[in-house]
This record gives structure tokens, C-alpha cells and sequence, in this order.
């Protein structure tokens, strides 16, 4: 049996115009055997696949979209054999060379349409007629001529376009502008070169010459003003791949030497002066420093690095000199990470889109069919002859323009990973970004949550005459073996007061109980009550004090040698100080927002009272917080879980929406629907406002691009909307749709 190779790949397309180019292109990529995912966007002219390469590869994609009546550009796409890799082509190029294109096309076009425009408006007044040395012939015989060069030279992109859909039994936003300004055109054209075909004397009838091109120009300036306010849509992308330096100072052969940054390897030792940007992800070997990573988590103020911390590239290095180790690069950096999980985030569809698409799928023959119907009816049921019928024919091809339609939900999703990419809040996809909205419920994990994640030995009572010193001995040498962050701390404690641990003969941990050892030939458990009394060790001696560290949202670990009860340990994490707002901020959101833990109950209570929270699960082990998130999106809610994104996996995995706090790892970015880079709590409320404004301005788009056809076309087809402003209104339909979604760049949240 082969292997599945699944390949991820984001790649840009040439050619689309519409929500219908959309769909055709779409429908050609998942008829191919091995296309698992195919998104294409509108907006970014980009299309997000993932297939299996031992099916099929980019030269048969390539061809399929061909078909289709596009190019799908693969130069410089990188693949390989191994499975999960993700690789991401440059795009920029062709979409500022796609602009330039479009404003040579507008200048010439606007630079020939003004002076058609002008004399068609002039040439028969009764006072031009008496002045002008040329005939009315002659004049539309040079109108033909300045038109002919506005469709063969910046009007000939929609007829090629169109063109191509033809070949294909297809149909586009092309096809409707070649239509309806070429039907003006050639009749125009007929009108002066062979009026006698259509029995008119030469210069007598009206010609349209000024309809095709000012229909061509605002359709072009339309067009330009849309591609910059789609690159603007996503100045965030570009900001992120404009955060490394060119280059980078190494340390080899005991010498600094600048390289470029594509030279740095992993293990290089880098240097980093004041001001300097940190070209890679690494840790700190030597020197101290204070780093501003707004621009990776949102945080304002500057953070201190020093020996055995994590530096990310892309970050400023503000007022020391520090050497670091390089950890990862290039692609492996933090950066790039965040990176591609924005733009997959970008290129991903909104459930909200499903309308648009199946409306887009059948809008172009259909829009053809009703200007169709609409030349007939006045033709021949209103009696109002060939010229009126067809201009009100082309006023309906022209108005009803797909574009806005295919940018509606696009644009917004862009803008709005964007903006939370600036804050710190990395969105997995359009689908989370949705759903998070509709959160009612939110449960948040106690330790690294709401807490600075980081325990410590507060209170050590003993018992029956057990020297302290032994205690936390015996204790720090069986914990030393456990992973867990209680045992850790303990260890710490221990260690900083100088205490020296012993060997240990056996250990066995019991995830969410206690551990038990053998410590200088002597019986060690430490761990709950209840899991004491599972070795027959009589805990009442301690129940005083469990109730009252549990009191001050403490942790009592009970430690017991030789089936003796000897002392008890309180651990206390620290509440982080934005928790008790940010529980505040999401209940003025109208969300219920409980806490689960592994404490004792007495003591998530406690902690949950500090921070405002009224609903405490508590007991819980690890493994069974995915039980209660269950049980309350069996009541009928939909469940949020914030956790850290690794020992809250499965409570994750099970929640409607998870979100990752803090960590800023791999792992969580890549699990998580929402990762927020800094442990900071209030950025749950704003990942919400945002959900909440992202599809506000969506479903505001979707309206307008409706309402622009459903008003439209009606007054086209009666013959209350001229082409002219037809295409006025064509043309600012994209870019209002466009420049509402960058309203949101500029939210407060």
C-alpha cells in the first residue's frame, strides 16, 4: 500500500474576477483524485490546497484550472515528500504587477474616454453644427477610432477573458462587461460604417461610443481601487514577512561575522546589538536585555531576556547586547509559523459563505438569461425599438456585477485575522473565527489560566515531631522524579534553602493523587488526603490545616514517612493580575464562565471567589475535563475551553471553541482554534469582540452586494438605470464591500 503524501500549499491564481470564477475554479481542483481541500479567495487571488502527492501533483492542478479558463502559478512552489509539510509560494510580485497593470490600463482608458465623452455630449448641439469645420460623420467616424483603442488596449482584458470562458462553455463578470460594452460598440460601429444595413442616413442616428467607454473606464477604475484596498486588507501578512533582517551577526572561528540570514543554521551563535531586530528564534547564552515583541504578541511593554530565555525573531532588541544560541530558522522560526497559520487562516471559507457560493454558481447565466428577456420584452411587448431595447439589455449586464458578492466574506476574514494578528490572537481558520461569536459558555483551567502558571512552596507544618528540614528532604528527593508543576515547586523550595537531596531507591507517580518513594530506605507518599488513606495513614491531624490553606485558595500537599502523617506543604500560584478583569469583561459579554481544576474543591473555590467566578468544577483529573465539557454542550450551549493548549488537550479537542493561552508553542497553534501569544486573559473577550465585528461587517457586505442586484436589475430591466451609471455603480459595489471590511482595522477591542 502507498502512503499518503499530503501536501499544503497556497498558491496564487491568475484570471479571477467574480464570485463565479470562484466556484469554477473550485469544482475543477476537487474533481481531481487526491485534492483533499481546495479554498480559493477572491481577495487574496489565492487558492489553499491540500492533496495527496502519490495521486496526483502541481502539473496536473495547473492544467485542470487551465480548463477552467485560468492559470494557476506554481513557480517557486516548494514541495516534498515528507508528510504534514506545509510550504506557502510569493505572491506579492504578481499581485503589484497585477496593479501596475491596471493603472496603465485606467490612465489611457480615462485619457481617451474624456474627449469621446465630451463631443458626444457637444457634437449635435445646433451651435456645434454651425461652428464645426467636420461633419457629424466624420466626428463619430474619430469617436470609432479612440473607442477602438479603449477596447483593444485596456478594454481587451474583459473580451480575452471572456474569450476564454466561451471556449469553455463558461461565464463570468467578463463575459457580461465584453457583452454589454461590445454590443454598444458594434452596433455604434455599424451606425457609422454601414448605416445603410440598418436604415439610417449617414450621421443620423445615435451612436454609443461614450456608453462602452466610460463603462470600460469606471469598470478599470473600479478594478484599481479594489486591488488597493485589497492589498491594504492584508498590510498585516506584510508586515509579518517584513519583521526579519537581511542579515545577521555570527560568531565563527571566534570572529563576528555579518551573513545573510539565509546562512544562519541552527546552533549558530548570534549576536544582537541595541536596536537591532533578532534575526532567529534562540536562547540566551550571555548578556541581558529588554525585548519588544509587540509585534508577535500584542504586548506593549518591552519584556526582559536574559541567560536561558527565549528570544523570537523578528523581535527589537532594545537596550543590551546579548549572545544567543539559534534555535530554529527560516521556516521553523515563530515568525513563519505565524505566518502561514495567518494566511491559511486567510485563505479558509466562513460556513457564512455557503449563500454567496451557491448563488454565485448560477449568476451569470442567469443575469444573461433576464437581459435577454429584458431586449425581448421591450422589443417586441414595448414596442420601443432595437436602440432602447438594447440599451436597457446592457444597463442590466453591466449592473449586476458578482464581484462584491465574491469579496463580501473574503475581505472581512482578512482584515480580521489580520487585526488579531497584530494583537497577539492567532485565529486557525474562518470557521473558528465564526463560531467564536456564538460562545455562551466559557471554562476556563485554573493553573496558567487564570494563574501565573508558575507554584510555590508557601506554608510547610509538620507532624508528630518531624524535624522540617528531614521533611522537605525527603519530600524534594521523591518529587525530584515527578514532571508535575507541584512537584516541581517543591523542589525549588527545597533547593533554595540549601538542602541537599538523596538518592531514591523506587518511585511511582499517581497522575492527579500523589507520588510514593523510597528515600534513604524509608517509605515516602505525598499527594491528597485520599490518596494517603489509600496507604491506611490516618490524615485527621491535618484536617485543620487542609481547611485553611484550602481558605486561601492555597494547595495542601500531605506528606507522610513510614505510614506516619509527618507535615503538610501549601503551594500557591499566583493569581495573574488582568484575570479578575478579564472574568469581568467576559460576563459584560452576556457569557457564564466557570472554572475547572484538579484542587480541592474548598480551594478552586476559594481561587474562582478571587477572580468573580460563581461556577467551580473542582476534582477534576486531567483526563476527565473533556467529560465535563461534554456534559455541558449536552445541555444545548456552545463550550469554549481555555486552557494551555497541551494538558488540556482533550478538553480542547472536545470543546466547541478551544483557545490556547500563553504558551505561544507549536503545539498549541497548531490544536488550538485560537491561540493567544501572551498569558494575558482579557485576550479571550477580545478574540470574542472581534468573532462578533468580523461578522457584523460580513453580513453588512453580503447585503450591500445583494442589494446592489436585487435593486439593481429591476431598475436596469425597466429602463430607470442608464449603462453609465450602471457601471458607476458596478464598479464602487467591490470597493465599498472592501473598504467596509477595512473598517475593522481600526475597531477597538
Amino acid at each position: 500500500m502507498v502512503n499518503e503524501i499530503q501536501h499544503i500549499l497556497t498558491l496564487p491564481i491568475e484570471g479571477m474576477t467574480c464570485a463565479s470564477c470562484v466556484a469554477r475554479v473550485e469544482k475543477a481542483l476537487k474533481k481531481i483524485d487526491g485534492v483533499s481541500v481546495a479554498n480559493v479567495n477572491l481577495a487574496t487571488e489565492k487558492v489553499s490546497l491540500a492533496f495527496d502527492g502519490s495521486k496526483t501533483d502541481l502539473a496536473t492542478l495547473a492544467d485542470a484550472v487551465s480548463e477552467a479558463g485560468y492559470t494557476l502559478l506554481t513557480a517557486g512552489a516548494s514541495s516534498t515528500s515528507e508528510q504534514g509539510v506545509s510550504s506557502v509560494s510569493p505572491g506579492e510580485s504578481h499581485q503589484q504587477r497585477a496593479f501596475a497593470e491596471l493603472r496603465k490600463d485606467f490612465v489611457l482608458s480615462l485619457a481617451l474616454t474624456i474627449p469621446i465623452v465630451l463631443v458626444s455630449m457637444i457634437h449635435t448641439t445646433s451651435w456645434f453644427l454651425r461652428w464645426s469645420p467636420i461633419s457629424t460623420d466624420d466626428l463619430n467616424k474619430l469617436l470609432l477610432i479612440a473607442t477602438t483603442c479603449i477596447i483593444a488596449i485596456p478594454g481587451k482584458r474583459f473580451f480575452s477573458a471572456a474569450w476564454r470562458q466561451a471556449r469553455h462553455f463558461s461565464s463570468d463578470m467578463n463575459t457580461l462587461v465584453a457583452v454589454g460594452t461590445g454590443i454598444a460598440f458594434v452596433y455604434s460601429a455599424l451606425v457609422v460604417l454601414f448605416p445603410h444595413w440598418l436604415g439610417f442616413a449617414p450621421g443620423s442616428a445615435h451612436v454609443y461610443f461614450d456608453t462602452a467607454a466610460t463603462i470600460i473606464t469606471l469598470i478599470l477604475l473600479g478594478k484599481m481601487l479594489e486591488a488597493r484596498a485589497k492589498s491594504k486588507a492584508s498590510d498585516a501578512i506584510h508586515g509579518l514577512m517584513n519583521l526579519q533582517p537581511k542579515a545577521a551577526t555570527v560568531i565563527r572561528n571566534g570572529q563576528e561575522q555579518t551573513v545573510p540570514l539565509e546562512e544562519v543554521t541552527t546552533g549558530n551563535v548570534v549576536v544582537v546589538k541595541p536596536g537591532e531586530k533578532i534575526p532567529v528564534d534562540g536562547v540566551v547564552l550571555r548578556g541581558s536585555t529588554t525585548v519588544d515583541e509587540s509585534m508577535l504578541t500584542g504586548e506593549s511593554l518591552p519584556v526582559e531576556r536574559t541567560h536561558g530565555q527565549k528570544v523570537m525573531g523578528g523581535t527589537i532588541n532594545k537596550n543590551g547586547s546579548i549572545e544567543f544560541k539559534a534555535t530554529a530558522v527560516g521556516k521553523e522560526t515563530m515568525v513563519a509559523h505565524i505566518i502561514r497559520l495567518v494566511e491559511e487562516a486567510q485563505g479558509s471559507k466562513a460556513p457564512i459563505q455557503n449563500l454567496a457560493d451557491k448563488i454565485a454558481s448560477v449568476f451569470v447565466p442567469t443575469v444573461i438569461s433576464i437581459a435577454l428577456l429584458t431586449f425581448v420584452l421591450w422589443l417586441f411587448v414595448g414596442n420601443q425599438g432595437f436602440t432602447t431595447a438594447m440599451i436597457n439589455a446592457i444597463a442590466v449586464l453591466i449592473i449586476a456585477c458578482p464581484c462584491a458578492l465574491g469579496l463580501a466574506t473574503p475581505t472581512a476574514i482578512i482584515v480580521g485575522t489580520g487585526k488579531g494578528a497584530s494583537l497577539g490572537i492567532l485565529i486557525k481558520n474562518a470557521e473558528s473565527l465564526e463560531r467564536a461569536h456564538r460562545i455562551q459558555t466559557i471554562i476556563l483551567d485554573k493553573t496558567g489560566t487564570l494563574t501565573e502558571g508558575k507554584p510555590s512552596v508557601t506554608d510547610v507544618r509538620t507532624f508528630n515531631n518531624t524535624d522540617e528540614e528531614k521533611l522537605l528532604r525527603y519530600v524534594g528527593s521523591v518529587e525530584k522524579r515527578s514532571e508535575h508543576p507541584l512537584g516541581n515547586a517543591m523542589v525549588s523550595h527545597v533547593e533554595s534553602r540549601g538542602i541537599l537531596l538523596a538518592g531514591i531507591e523506587s518511585f511511582q507517580s499517581h497522575t492527579g493523587f500523589g507520588v510514593e518513594g523510597v528515600v534513604d530506605g524509608k517509605k515516602v507518599v505525598a499527594g491528597t488526603a485520599q490518596f494517603l488513606q489509600q496507604f491506611s495513614i490516618e490524615t485527621t491531624e491535618a484536617q485543620s490545616v487542609i481547611t485553611e490553606f484550602a481558605d486561601q485558595g492555597k494547595t495542601p500537599v500531605l506528606v507522610a514517612v513510614d505510614g506516619v502523617l509527618s507535615g503538610a506543604i501549601a503551594i500557591s500560584d499566583s493569581l495573574h493580575p488582568t484575570s479578575r478583569e478579564a472574568v469581568s469583561q467576559l460576563q459584560g459579554l452576556g457569557i457564564n464562565v466557570m472554572m475547572i481544576s484538579g484542587d480541592r474543591k474548598p480551594t478552586a473555590e476559594a481561587v474562582g471567589k478571587q477572580v468573580g467566578i460563581k461556577e467551580v468544577i473542582a476534582e477534576v483529573l486531567p483526563q476527565n475535563k473533556a467529560v465535563s465539557v461534554k456534559a455541558i454542550q449536552d445541555s444545548g450551549r456552545v463550550v469554549a475551553m481555555v486552557g494551555d493548549g497541551i494538558n488540556d488537550a482533550p478538553a480542547l479537542a472536545q470543546a466547541d471553541v478551544s483557545i490556547a493561552m500563553g504558551s505561544g508553542t507549536d503545539i498549541a497553534m497548531e490544536t488550538s482554534d485560537i491561540t493567544l501569544m501572551r498569558p494575558d486573559l482579557r485576550g479571550v473577550s477580545q478574540a470574542i469582540r472581534l468573532s462578533t465585528l468580523t461578522i457584523r461587517t460580513i453580513k453588512q457586505n453580503l447585503f450591500w452586494a445583494f442589494i446592489y442586484n436585487v435593486v439593481g436589475i429591476p431598475l436596469a430591466a425597466l429602463g430607470l438605470l442608464s449603462p453609465i451609471i450602471a457601471a458607476a455603480a458596478m464598479a464602487f459595489s467591490s470597493v465599498s464591500v472592501v473598504s467596509n471590511s477595512l473598517r475593522l482595522r481600526w475597531s477597538r477591542l
